[in-house]
């Protein structure tokens, strides 16, 4: 580069090969292969400030510090929370069991018991002990002779009383000349004549009026000694019921306090729920007292086995929340977050078009069952269910659980309801997240996010030290063991340490997104494993991203393929006036790739101003509309000693026709306006890319190193002739992560990378003529600005003559939609 040249440029610079890219030494791991790093335990890789939020909202016991995890997808928010969750929960007691059993005083309300872990369990299984005892016992000692002699006095007792009862009231009935009997239960009398015949109705009707009277006074008195009489049994008959269950409570409670108390001495103390459970025992004294006859052998033998099995079903527990097995307290990470999965429900059986349950249908959800531990579950799974949502958020208010059917409410035949009792549960909800679903949880529902006050923020990437290079070397040693997996050597985890500088696009940062990474840990080591090695090298590394950039370049390649058939217009040799090659990204989610556009511009003399093709045609977004107003700020103010300007110029990305998006490239619009202004050409063989402000100054742009490589490929494909290159912001620097073949090109001489601080120096560069500073009168003549300056005082002589008012702003721009294409 000759002087004057390099006077024009300003503070140009060309990049040197090795400022390309980031390199990663081996030797500076201090490891032959990750083999060497099992011992060492998964580091939270570039994310302490998450590890240390995520610390303090474990350690914190108070209501509302539940943990809301922050993340994209692969960035391993999932797998380490889990794995402190795990490590937490080994700190903790273990929680206790949680059993339901059945209310006796109001059934459809079955009560909840809380009992050391391990209890429920040996709860469950006694009380089904103690039914089939009693169910054998029972019968036993009601069939012992003293309670059966005891039991024949008591009934004989009362039927004497009744035999002497009757006797007195028959003797009664034939002194009023009536005759008495029972049948069935029921007194029936009979009015006898003076011989001690029946009185038939015939009879009847021949007595006289006075004779009719007499008997009706006669029947009235027995009626009333017959009601006496029935009264006088009916309280007789109470005291021997009365004497005969005092009986079978004086037989039967050795063996129901001996039975409950080896229950007691089966339960490790202490009992947490002692009062609900010595309530319950006495239910089930009353309902054994209650339902003795059923325990004794009858004539219909069927129906009373069945009556009592449904007796003694109501003795049984439900065990819902069983935690024996657990060493501290429990994790639960629910990827099905459906209602009855998360909160619990109750089973229903069609008996008859009706559907039954009772308390030993009811099931416990991962809320229950993750009492005294963690719960993690993912924003998403909940809001796609509102009543899921709903329900978890007043739960989330009372810390109070109520079991419940939902569904049932719309049940098309009738249902037998059930209401548990409610339950506390003390549980660290965690719940993960993206940052766009956090903040809008935070806006459309404050309460709900209140209850999570501890944020756990995963970065997207970290700065790159020593320490992160070896924690990566120990991530990837535990991914290999856990796959059973051959070991990286120190040049493959050097590869794969620089690939994730080229994940975060950024030579002092890694990505912190370790799903990426560890698939390309698989694909490394299976490859290895083909070749027979014993270890991953760098070379397996390579290949593998090589073969996966093969699986998802089928549109980059077919476009690639456009430019050499000619189908796509792209010149990158010589000089143009107007015309510039811009340089773009297009990103289909799993695979970006940059590709090179024409972008041309037109200037003559008018009152329309800047005017922006693809805004007019709704091809452009939000955001290229803004950078296009921006330069023409930044050319307006370049030109406002001469304002007002009478220009109209458009601007355009050529065949682009699914939509243009960012303002990456207002840089060569910049240019593409400024050569039209000038007339001077621009050097096809330069690709621009950058943003540019009110100031001239270059921004720094996303995806640069696709848009370099892409432009690269399709020089490479038209032939490589040692001029071309890319200028970029020197902003940008940092960011570049270039492909070998893209380092060696440069290295050779055969394609070049220039960096610019202003628009002014990449003008130069493009022109080879300085870009101008404004003095007394205006811009230097033979500068670019000079030119431009000379054309644009041109166009308002044509105005004026014309009788035209010049313009210096552009018309507004209307919201449009736009595509992804930038």
């Amino acid at each position: 580069m000759d002087p004057a040249f390099a006077l024009a440029t300003g503070k140009l610079v060309e990049l040197q090969a090795a400022q390309l890219r980031r390199t990663v030494e081996p030797s500076s791991l201090d490891f032959l292969d990750t083999s060497e790093l099992l011992h060492k335990p998964l580091p939270w890789i570039g994310q302490a400030r998450a590890e240390q939020a995520a610390l303090f909202g474990m350690g914190m016991t108070g209501p509302d510090y539940n943990l809301f995890v922050l993340g994209e997808v692969g960035s391993g928010r999932t797998t380490l929370l889990s794995q402190m969750m795990h490590m937490q929960a080994e700190k903790r007691p273990v929680p206790p069991d949680l059993c339901y059993v059945h209310n006796f005083d109001e059934p459809e309300r079955p009560q909840a018991l809380r009992l050391m872990a391990g209890q429920g369990r040996v709860l469950r299984q006694m009380m089904q002990q103690l039914a089939k005892r009693l169910q054998s016992e029972v019968p036993k000692r009601l069939g012992q002779d003293d309670f059966k002699a005891e039991s024949q006095r008591i009934s004989a007792s009362y039927k004497t009383e009744e035999d002497r009862g009757y006797l007195a009231l028959s003797a009664y009935a034939e002194a009023h000349h009536f005759a008495l009997m029972r049948d069935q239960g029921h007194m029936v009398f009979t009015l006898k004549d003076a011989q001690g015949e029946p009185v038939t109705a015939s009879k009847a009707l021949a007595l006289s009026r006075e004779q009719r009277a007499e008997i009706d006074v006669k029947e009235e008195s027995l009626r009333s000694e017959i009601s006496r009489y029935l009264e006088k049994m009916r309280a007789m008959e109470r005291v021997m019921n009365e004497g005969l269950s005092a009986l079978r409570r004086q037989t039967l409670k050795p063996l129901l306090d001996h039975e409950i108390l080896l229950i007691q001495d089966g339960l490790k103390q202490p009992v947490l729920d002692k009062l609900k459970l010595g309530v319950f025992w006495e239910q089930i004294h009353h309902s054994v007292l209650e339902n003795v006859a059923l325990f004794e052998p009858g004539d219909e033998e069927e129906v009373r086995l069945e009556a009592l099995d449904a007796v003694l079903s109501l003795f049984r527990v439900n065990l819902v929340v069983d935690n024996q097995a657990l060493q501290g307290a429990p994790v639960i990470l629910e990827d099905n977050p459906l209602f009855r999965a998360l909160f619990g429900s109750i089973e229903y059986e069609s008996v008859n078009g009706e559907l039954v349950t009772d308390f030993s249908r009811i099931r416990a959800g991962s809320l229950l069952k993750a009492h005294g531990g963690f719960l993690m579950l993912h924003l998403r799974d909940l809001l796609a269910d509102p009543h899921v949502w709903e329900k978890l958020r007043r739960f989330m208010r009372n810390g109070r659980l109520q079991i419940e059917e939902p569904g049932m409410m719309y049940a098309p035949i009738a249902a037998v309801s059930l209401e548990p009792e409610a339950v506390e549960v003390d549980v660290k909800i965690v719940l993960v997240a993206s940052a766009d679903e956090y903040y809008a949880v935070q806006e459309a529902d404050p309460e709900f996010a209140r209850r999570f006050r501890c944020k756990v923020d995963f970065a997207e990437s970290f700065a790159a030290t020593p320490e992160s290079a070896h924690a990566t070397a120990i991530f990837v040693g535990h991914t290999c063991n856990k796959m059973n997996l051959p070991h990286f050597s120190a040049s493959a985890v050097a590869a794969l340490i620089e690939e994730t500088h080229r994940s975060a696009d950024d030579q002092d940062r890694q990505s912190a997104i370790f799903a990426w990474a560890e698939a390309l840990v698989i694909e490394s080591a299976t490859l290895a494993k083909q070749r027979g090695n014993p270890t991953v090298e760098a070379t397996d590394v390579g290949k593998a991203r090589q073969a996966r950039t093969y699986r998802h370049n089928y549109l980059e390649q077919r476009l690639q393929e456009t430019i050499v058939d000619g189908e796509r217009l792209l010149v990158v040799t010589g000089e143009q006036v107007a015309q510039i090659n811009g340089l773009t990204v297009v990103d289909l989610g799993d695979y970006r790739f940059g590709f090179p556009v024409r972008v041309t511009a037109s200037t003559y003399a008018g009152e329309e101003g800047l005017l922006n093709i693809e805004r007019e045609v709704a091809l452009s977004g939000p955001i290229h509309d803004k950078g296009v107003l921006i330069l023409h700020s930044y050319l307006s103010a370049l030109f406002a000693h001469i304002a007002p300007l009478a220009m109209n110029a458009a601007v355009v990305f050529e065949q682009e026709y699914s939509g243009v998006e960012g303002d990456s490239a207002s840089c060569a619009e910049f240019f593409a306006l400024l050569s039209s202004l000038s007339d001077l050409p621009l050097r096809q063989g330069l690709a621009v890319t950058g943003a540019v402000n009110q100031h001239g100054e270059l921004l720094p742009v996303g995806g640069i190193n696709e848009k370099i490589e892409g432009y690269f490929r399709s020089c490479e494909s038209l032939g490589l002739d040692g001029q071309q290159g890319v200028l970029m912001p020197s902003r940008n620097q940092r960011h570049l992560m270039l492909g070998e073949e893209v380092v060696k090109a440069v290295a050779e001489g055969k394609f070049h990378i220039h960096v610019a601080d202003t628009a002014g120096e990449g003008m130069a560069l493009l022109t080879g003529v300085c870009f101008g500073t404004l003095g007394v009168n205006g811009y230097a003549p033979e500068s670019v600005l000079g030119r431009a300056q000379k054309t644009l005082q041109r166009f308002r002589h044509a105005c004026e003559y014309l009788g035209s008012k010049p313009v210096s702003t552009p018309k507004p721009i209307r919201p449009i939609k736009h595509k992804v294409l930038r």
